[in-house]
């Protein structure tokens, strides 16, 4: 067989499926562009991967491995893609950042789906939709009830964020026809660019006591463990609704349910400190909470735009231009991030 004259890339991209990431069309892209290598729906044989290392030019991995000896040899390797959704450890970041590799995330390709997950998950709490869907089933249903202290209109309300990156500006923008007044603690932002035009950049305790909804979506790092604590969960005002869009790494679960279970707040979440949740769980009988199983970014072609985004930046990869539509690791916050203490499961979007 004649050798391929395309770069070659590897594709280790198992946990998740070549179907999930990529649409079909995206796929063939990325075959027309590359030589590409694995793409199984099943962990590449270690072996192999090593194998071809040495004349890859892409690498493509739900959690790259690889040493600075095994850098070493990869002489061609221009990037490496994670696509479990965050960086993780087992990757040598100092090599790729001393030698010119470039270490992207597909964060961003889950942006779209997780924002609209979490509106929908931010209605249902405010409007209290599946309390009264619960009522009605046993017939304690209460027509016509305006739900005065239980629920509330989202229009003009004070929504605050926990962390201000990409999926918290989707949301953003898709509130804007409640036309909210938005607030923000993100100390990242803060220190390094202006606030986003619309937005009011505040310190944690204001975000806490001044806004009645509050979306978690700051990114978990080792500096941020339960940042959203019992003390700032009991400095919230009566009938706020909170919503997890991110890990439960950033919050205090137990305060948070403790608060919705008193009738303090409405709780909403996509994730969990563990997952699956155990049966039985005393979450399963919490009072005033909306629960979802990690499905945020779960619906057909949520997860296309990841595929799309890294044809994208492949094809500028290797022409040597500008421009990724990936998150790029940062040498001074990616330790942080892989750092941070996973949740006892396969914490994955």
């Amino acid at each position: 067989m004649a050798q391929s004259t395309k770069p070659l890339l590897l594709l280790d991209q198992h946990f998740r499926t070549v179907g999930e990431l990529f649409s079909s069309a995206a796929h063939a892209e990325l075959n027309a562009i590359f030589d590409v290598r694995g793409g199984f729906d099943r962990p590449m044989r270690r072996s192999e991967f090593l194998e071809y290392l040495p004349e890859a030019e892409v690498v493509i991995a739900a959690r790259p491995q690889m040493s600075a000896a095994e850098l070493a040899a990869a002489k061609l390797l221009k990037a490496v893609i994670e696509v479990s959704g965050t960086f993780q450890e087992g990757l040598d970041y100092s090599y790729c950042f001393e030698n010119g590799i470039e270490v992207l995330s597909c964060s961003p390709g889950f942006r779209c789906s997780v924002a609209e997950m979490t509106l929908a998950l931010l209605l249902a709490a405010c409007r209290g939709v599946v309390d009264e869907h619960e009522r009605f089933r046993v017939g304690t249903e209460r027509w016509f009830d305006d739900l005065a202290g239980r629920a509330f209109t989202l229009y003009g309300q004070t929504v605050g964020f926990v962390g201000y990156g990409e999926i918290a500006r989707e949301c953003a923008r898709l509130l804007e026809p409640f036309s909210p007044t938005i607030k923000a603690f993100d100390p990242w932002l803060a220190e390094c660019s202006p606030a986003p035009a619309g937005v009011e950049l505040c310190g944690l305790e204001e975000l806490a006591t001044t806004c009645k909804v509050v979306i978690v979506a700051a990114i978990p790092t080792n500096e941020n463990f339960q940042l959203f604590s019992r003390q700032f969960v009991e400095r919230l005002p009566a009938g706020a609704v909170v919503v997890l869009a991110s890990r439960a790494h950033l919050v205090d679960f137990s305060a948070l349910v403790d608060a919705a279970n008193d009738g303090k707040i409405r709780f909403a979440a996509d994730v969990f400190p563990s997952e699956p949740v155990e049966l039985p769980s005393s979450y399963r009988s919490a009072r005033n909470v909306i629960w979802s199983p990690h499905r945020a970014a779960a619906v057909d072609g949520g997860r296309y735009p990841i595929g799309e985004m890294i044809v994208h930046d492949c094809r500028n990869i290797l022409a040597g231009r500008a421009g990724r539509r990936l998150k790029a690791a940062d040498r001074s916050t990616v330790y942080n991030i892989v750092r941070a203490p996973l949740a006892r499961h396969r914490e994955a979007d």
